[in-house]
């Protein structure tokens, strides 16, 4: 039987990186992090997703509360699809250069990296530089200016944003300022405006606002990244800094019957570790490329994870500098090596996570001038002292289990002052050993990319 697809409307509701949530969002940012807001970003309102429970009274089912309510969101869901189409065009190299730029190299370890939750750190970044230093960042993000940098956000927060009680797929950003300096008012409201960032101003370096900082994190991301966040500090030196989040949680569409999960041996590079494999059998479709095969476990109300095999012999480091994998990822189930199978897929539970100093990655993007204390510009920030970027972090976190993925990551910058079916065939498709991952919108982007190398679960 054919897997059912979600029509693109509803399908639109995808994970992306970068701005602040509404709903239930909304009222975790008014905690205490929120001790040193001076300008709360003002989100939109999605139509709630019905809860059939919601709709029992007394033993009976509100049938037509119900569809009253179902059609409603839907039609909120119609309604924000329309502007849609198009929306990422002209992102098809910054993707591929990323992922390779951050994922190479992870010999034994694994590696996770979100290229959407970056994307905008990027963006916002180049709203606070100007001359050289932005023309590097729009060279990167393939931006022709800044007014078409700020149509790509808005169009990419708009499609990706889902908070709706079916679909959790939380975005948020905020900029944390030195209170002892003055900053460019209309760069603040233009960055709340098109990036719905909030405004946090205090005391650099003390332990209050470093700890509102990691407080403001953890409540983004659903405390998925505590540990790293726990790391993250501003210090007397710093003026500015930004921070991007993305909160994503999706059930399979077909979800695993844990009576079916079962010790396994996965084959890793470091020896064979014991962990638990989720199975399931399915008619399908098996992707194939050169040098490696790919299965899709769609997503309820939202994309798929991709499942990406190497060839037997060859590495997930491998398989990254392959042009042929940023085609796949590129075009999805539009993909032409395709044939349809009866997928019996072993797959071993993982929690996976990094964090990642962007910094060396960003330069080899060509965006070096931000770094050098002597040529960046970060005129319409502040023109009280001179800036320049002192680090570029970035953490994310996946974990998988027979229900569906949970996925997370930031990204924090900071600024220093100078000084028809064919026939039915069946396969095995065994991920017991090292193999890549990402998670992708409907329109096939990638919105978290990783390895598994050993999985932890």
């Amino acid at each position: 039987m054919k897997k059912r697809r979600y029509p693109a409307a509803l399908l639109a509701c995808t994970l992306l990186l970068g701005l602040c949530a509404c709903g239930n969002q909304t009222s975790a940012n008014a905690d205490k992090s929120t001790d040193f807001a001076i300008r709360e970003a003002a989100y939109p309102q999605m139509i709630p997703y019905p809860q059939e429970e919601d709709f029992y009274k007394d033993g009976t089912f509100d049938d037509t509360g119900y569809s009253e309510a179902y059609d409603s969101w839907w039609n909120n869901q119609r309604t924000r699809q329309k502007h849609l189409d198009g929306y990422a065009n002209g992102l098809d190299e910054f993707f591929p250069a990323s992922i390779r730029t951050f994922l190479s190299g992870t010999g034994a370890e694994n590696r996770v990296y979100s290229p959407l939750n970056v994307y905008m750190a990027l963006a916002m970044l180049a709203e606070l530089t100007d001359g050289t230093s932005r023309a590097q960042i729009l060279d990167c993000l393939e931006a022709e200016d800044i007014t078409a940098l700020r149509q790509q956000a808005t169009a990419l927060w708009d499609a990706n944003y889902c908070d709706d009680g079916h679909l959790t797929s939380i975005l948020a950003s905020s900029l944390w300022l030195n209170q002892d300096i003055p900053f460019v008012q209309e760069t603040m409201e233009r960055l709340a405006k098109v990036y719905y960032a909030s405004s946090f101003q205090g005391p650099m370096g003390e332990a209050s606002f470093n700890k509102a900082l990691q407080t403001w994190i953890n409540q983004q991301t659903g405390g998925l990244l505590e540990e790293q966040a726990a790391g993250l500090e501003m210090d007397p030196n710093t003026v500015l800094a930004l921070a991007t989040t993305v909160y994503f949680q999706g059930r399979w569409y077909n979800e695993f019957s844990p009576s079916a999960t079962a010790p396994g041996v996965f084959h890793a590079q470091s020896g064979d570790l014991d962990c638990d494999f989720m199975h399931k059998s399915d008619f399908s479709a098996l992707f194939t490329g050169s040098h490696f095969s790919a299965i899709d476990q769609s997503i309820d109300s939202s994309g798929a994870m991709w499942l990406i095999l190497p060839e037997e012999g060859s590495s997930p480091d491998a398989l990254l500098q392959d042009e042929e994998l940023y085609r796949f990822l590129n075009a999805g189930y539009d993909w032409e090596q395709r044939e349809p199978f009866r997928i019996n897929l072993s797959l071993p539970k993982f929690d996976v996570s990094s964090a990642l100093d962007l910094n060396d990655g960003l330069k080899a993007l060509g965006v070096t001038n931000v770094f050098d204390d002597t040529l960046a510009d970060f005129s319409p920030t502040t023109t009280e002292v001179p800036l320049f970027l002192s680090k570029a972090e970035h953490a994310a976190r996946v974990t998988i289990d027979e229900e569906g993925c949970t996925a997370a990551a930031y990204t924090v910058m900071t600024a220093d002052a100078t000084g028809a079916l064919m026939e039915e065939q069946e396969i095995d498709f065994i991920l017991d050993r090292p193999f890549l991952f990402a998670i992708t919108s409907q329109d096939g982007l990638p919105l978290f990319v990783g390895v598994v190398n050993q999985p932890t679960a």
